[in-house]
């Protein structure tokens, strides 16, 4: 007599989940796991950090050198403001796409003022490795990049982009996108080009309204600001309105 055999059920079957065929469940998983963990830790609202994965606290003559520092320093002071914020719940969160650089230097400081701290990794065919500040239950790692995209975007309240190179300035520019095509309202988000020299070299914001590629008042969208003391008042008085109701951005 033939041993019965017993068929694996298919959300237990690897090499299925695997498949191409799986793909729109390997999707659904990157958006329902971190929403269904936000709310377990009652994550409100978050302050994303954005900047170059080169920035390195070893190396003192680097041209991002001194961002790293000045991004620590930043997400210390936010994050010691915002612990004790009501309503209750973890409000203004360090959020980063979690690798080395600015990001590990937000997540320091957030871990640093005794705050959680978010990462959200990406999985590349050059491995990047979490950096070892973020909070563990606040670790996620993501195949899709438009999904993790998403998660950066999604509670955030604040958008602070240090000097950086090509993935700064794609999220930077898709958050200036959403913003100016009103899937996300302009008084919803705060967005700050940190390093206002960098900036205006890097980005020459004139020759796009000289070209009539934007328009003056899109320049509204952002502010610049170069000195984590004044960024901190800054972004504290712009984020004050939030305190009343908080929750994830529709």
């Amino acid at each position: 007599m033939n041993d019965i055999i017993i068929p694996k059920r298919a959300y237990d079957n690897p090499e299925f989940l695997a498949s191409p065929e799986a793909r729109t469940i390997r999707i659904l998983s990157e958006y329902l796991e971190p929403l269904s963990r936000f709310d377990r830790l009652k994550v409100n609202s978050t302050i994303l950090f954005l900047g170059s994965a080169q920035a390195d606290e070893r190396k003192k003559r680097s041209p991002l050198y001194k961002y790293y520092w000045e991004a620590e320093d930043l997400a210390f002071r936010l994050t010691k403001w915002a612990i004790p914020l009501k309503p209750q719940g973890k409000n203004f969160v360090v959020c980063t796409g979690a690798g080395p650089g600015i990001m590990e230097a937000a997540n320091r400081g957030a871990r640093r003022a005794g705050g959680k701290t978010i990462g959200l990794n990406i999985s590349l065919p050059h491995e990047q490795k979490p950096n070892p500040f973020i909070s563990p239950d606040l670790a996620f790692t993501f195949h899709y990049f438009f999904m993790r995209k998403f998660w950066l975007i999604s509670r955030a309240k604040a958008v602070i982009a240090f000097p950086g190179g090509y993935g700064t300035c794609d999220e930077l520019f898709e958050m200036l996108t959403l913003v100016q095509t009103g899937k996300i309202e302009r008084e919803d988000v705060v967005i700050v080009l940190y390093g206002e020299k960098y900036w205006r070299k890097i980005l020459n914001f004139e020759a796009m309204i000289a070209a009539r590629a934007i328009t003056p008042e899109d320049t509204a969208l952002f502010t610049f600001v170069s000195e984590p003391g004044k960024a901190f008042s800054f972004l504290r008085k712009k984020l004050m309105k939030f305190c009343r109701v908080m929750g994830p951005l529709s």
